[in-house]
């Protein structure tokens, strides 16, 4: 036996957060999300190809979106805030945060969230306002599972599903 250390030809994979352990991750969320926790939204994705982008603004004045596609998630209702409009007076607005498993989506579905985009809950809609991707895979920089949506009730008239 040799007392010199030998370098492997390649690196070995990130301890605790190989293809397996982010398969084995994937597989246990895609489980909780959709068979204990069963929280249903649907989702109304913009159709990039038929809408009329402006040029130089990249904003669209009349989008259009596709047909809408059922999506498990978590889902944060916040607590409904009541505001005076001098003159007109009260509005009431609601807030919801949607919680994605990114790979469910963008692997088995290929949907990637956006904001603009529409949900149904419930019976109410809402716009995507903010997106962020808090959540990392055992603290890995570049392994985040999560999307996280905060979503504002659109006004009727806003959005049209038919």
């Amino acid at each position: 036996m040799s007392d010199e250390w030998e370098r492997p030809e390649t690196p070995p994979p990130p301890l605790f957060l190989g293809k397996k352990e982010r398969d084995l991750v994937k597989q246990i969320n895609d489980e909780l999300i959709e068979k204990v926790i069963g929280q249903q939204i649907l989702y109304y994705p913009i159709d990039m190809e038929r809408t009329d982008f402006h040029d130089m603004y990249g904003e669209a004045v009349e989008k259009t979106y596709l047909p809408p596609i059922r999506v498990y998630a978590l889902v944060n209702v916040e607590e409904e805030t009541t505001s005076y409009l001098s003159g007109v007076g009260t509005d009431s607005d609601s807030i919801i945060n949607v919680y994605f498993h990114k790979r469910r989506l963008t692997e088995d579905q290929d949907v990637f969230v956006r904001q603009g985009d529409f949900i149904l809950y419930g019976k109410v809609y809402y716009e995507i306002v903010k997106l962020s991707k808090p959540r990392k895979l055992f603290g890995q920089v570049d392994e985040t599972f999560e999307i996280n949506a905060t979503c504002k009730r659109a006004r009727r008239g806003q959005f049209d599903a038919t």
